[in-house]
């Protein structure tokens, strides 16, 4: 039986793919590109066939890049397509033009998947907490996992940051809707708080907040490094300041900082950022580049060596 793991993570915005040797831990090769799988999805309710196109170039790019064959592959996709109307349609016509099957997966796993990544790396990086909130802010959806010693709560909300985007014509807009729209994460924190007590640490993953990272540490999108990025401490005043030298930026200027098409998704991902800090009543985070992906490819080498 292959020792290799081949994760692919679909999500709202990107496709992330990994391969990894479970025996050494040992990163064979990965690949990220953003696909918009959600792009239009909040005005039609449907995964655009523009949207199916770039998944498929971008898989079998990724297959160009990284060897998949001799490799158990664990292919998952999440909220856009939890929610899309044409969901078989499109994986279907994904496993005809790339021969790879994809598993829609609950809000639930996608936060079991984020836990085991971020404990993972939280042991790298010689980060000890007692108890810890991660919040994954995804392109569909946004996962808050509570973890104390003794128990794990999570719950999955219908917010995003490329869904939040499309449902409105401005930066105001979206600013001005955000604490309604997150008023139910309000609620979810308060309760969690109130039977289990605040947590010592914030832990936040996924791409706005490794953006924001990459920015204060004066990488580019051609040049961004996840090593530099894992541990990473954002405070708040470093969301104000990268988002007031985003808005200043000249649109050239932003591609180079952020990547293609991904300028509004970001800003409209700090502003839900920085409502998390209100939320959990944080002052710093730490930023783990690591997510869902990862989380695929530990548990996977898990089964292999309880099977073995």
């Amino acid at each position: 039986m292959s020792k290799n793991i081949v994760a692919i993570d679909l999500g709202s915005n990107a496709i992330r793919i990994l391969k990894i040797d479970c025996q050494s831990k040992k990163k064979l090769g990965t690949f990220h590109k953003t696909v918009k799988t959600a792009d239009g999805l909040a005005k039609t309710g449907l995964i655009s066939y523009a949207s199916l196109d770039r998944i498929i170039q971008a898989i079998n790019e990724a297959k160009g890049q990284i060897n998949f064959s001799n490799s158990i592959i664990k292919a998952v996709t999440t909220e856009a397509i939890r929610q899309a109307k044409n969901s078989k349609e499109i994986l279907e016509a994904i496993e005809k033009n790339t021969e790879i099957t994809f598993e829609i997966i609950s809000g639930d796993d996608e936060a079991k998947y984020a836990l085991n990544a971020t404990q993972n790396r939280l042991k790298l990086l010689n980060e000890s907490a007692k108890s810890f909130m991660i919040a994954d802010i995804g392109g569909g959806s946004t996962e808050l996992i509570f973890y104390y010693p003794n128990i794990t709560i999570s719950k999955s909300f219908k917010i995003g940051i490329v869904t939040l985007t499309q449902s409105f014509d401005s930066l105001s807009a979206i600013s001005n809707a955000i604490p309604a729209l997150m008023h139910e994460m309000k609620l979810f924190t308060k309760e969690v708080y109130y039977k289990y007590g605040r947590v010592e640490k914030f832990i936040s993953t996924a791409g706005t907040p490794t953006t924001v990272a990459s920015m204060k540490l004066g990488m580019r999108y051609d040049n961004y490094n996840p090593e530099k990025i894992n541990g990473t401490i954002l405070s708040r005043s470093d969301l104000v300041k990268q988002l007031k030298r985003l808005l200043s930026m000249s649109e050239e200027e932003r591609t180079k900082s952020v990547g293609v098409g991904r300028e509004d998704l970001i800003v409209s991902g700090i502003l839900m950022f920085e409502e998390i800090f209100n939320i959990g009543g944080f002052n710093s985070t730490i930023v783990i580049d690591d997510g869902i992906r990862e989380g695929i490819a530990f548990s996977e080498c898990q089964k292999l060596e309880l099977i073995k």
